[in-house]
C-alpha cells in the first residue's frame, strides 16, 4: 500500500517537476502562472493534466491546436513515480519513505536540467542542502522519540561534516585540474552539488557516491563506444547527473564497502 501510495504521489510531483526544468532554465514564473500549450499557448484544462494519463489519451498532442507535446514530461513523471516506489520499497517505515523519495525527487530535477543544459542552479542545490539538514534532524532515533523537542547540534554534526567534505573535496580537485591542465575539468555548480549530497549521506557516503558516479559516466561512454559514436577527451560530460545516480543508490543502499570508517 505505501509503495502504491508513494508512487502515485511521485506521478503528481513528477507533473511539476517537468514544468520546473522547463521553466527555471528560461527564468520563467515556476508557481503563479498556468501550465499552457507551447504551441498555442492556451492555459491547459484541468483534465488534460493528469500525469502520463492525459499524454497517452491524447496521444502526445495538444488537444485545441495539435501540436506535439515532447515526451520528456511522460518520461519525468514515470520516473518520479518510480521513484516513489522504489523509496517505499527500500524503506517499510513511511518517514524514512518519504525523506528519500524527496532526496529521488530533488535529485530527478537536478539531473533532468544538468542533462539539458550543463547547469546545476543554486535554486536547486541549496534546498537539496537544507533538506538533508531537516531530515538528518527529524529522522534521528532520539529525536523520534522525543516527539517535538528536537536536538539539533548532534544530528547536524555528520551532514555539515559531510557537506564541508563534499564542497572542499570536489572545489580542490576542480582547482589543481585546472592548474595542471590550464582549463576547466568540472563545472562550477558539481562541488556545491556534493556539498549538498554530503548533508544527506555524511563523509562516510561520499566514496561511494563518486564511486557510483563515475561507473556511472563509465558506462555511458563505453554505450557510445558500442554504439560507435565519436568520443573526445573534451566532450561535456553532465557530471550532476552521475552524482544524483550516485546519492540516490548510496542513500538508499548505504555506502560501499570500502574501508573507509570503522
Amino acid at each position: 500500500m505505501l509503495a502504491l501510495l508513494m508512487g502515485g504521489l511521485g506521478l503528481i510531483v513528477g507533473s511539476f517537476l517537468g514544468l520546473v526544468s522547463l521553466r527555471l532554465p528560461r527564468g520563467e514564473d515556476i508557481v503563479v502562472s498556468r501550465s499552457r500549450c507551447g504551441g498555442c499557448g492556451r492555459p491547459l484544462k484541468p483534465w488534460r493534466m493528469i500525469p502520463v494519463v492525459s499524454w497517452a489519451l491524447s496521444r502526445g498532442k495538444c488537444g485545441d491546436c495539435g501540436a506535439v507535446i515532447p515526451l520528456r514530461y511522460p518520461l519525468i513523471e514515470l520516473a518520479s513515480g518510480a521513484v516513489g516506489v522504489w523509496a517505499a520499497l527500500c524503506f517499510p517505515d513511511p518517514a524514512w519513505a518519504l525523506a528519500g523519495a524527496v532526496l529521488g525527487w530533488q535529485l530527478l530535477l537536478i539531473a533532468v536540467i544538468d542533462a539539458e543544459h550543463f547547469w546545476l542552479p543554486d535554486a536547486l542545490t541549496l534546498p537539496l542542502f537544507l533538506s538533508g539538514l531537516f531530515a538528518a534532524v527529524a529522522l534521528d532515533p532520539a529525536n523520534v522519540q522525543s516527539g517535538l523537542q528536537w536536538s539539533l547540534i548532534g544530528p547536524l554534526k555528520t551532514p555539515l561534516i559531510g557537506a564541508a567534505a563534499g564542497f572542499g573535496g570536489l572545489w580542490l580537485l576542480a582547482f589543481l585540474y585546472k592548474r595542471l591542465r590550464g582549463r576547466d575539468g568540472l563545472g562550477g555548480g558539481d562541488p556545491f552539488l556534493l556539498g549538498a549530497i554530503g548533508a544527506w549521506v555524511g563523509w562516510m557516503g561520499l566514496p561511494s557516491v563518486l564511486l557510483w558516479a563515475s561507473l556511472t559516466g563509465l558506462s555511458l561512454v563505453a554505450a557510445k563506444l558500442v554504439l560507435r559514436r565519436p568520443v573526445a577527451s573534451t566532450d561535456r560530460l553532465p557530471f550532476g547527473v552521475f552524482l544524483a545516480v550516485g546519492a540516490w543508490l548510496t542513500w538508499l543502499y548505504g555506502p560501499l564497502g570500502l574501508g573507509f570508517g570503522a
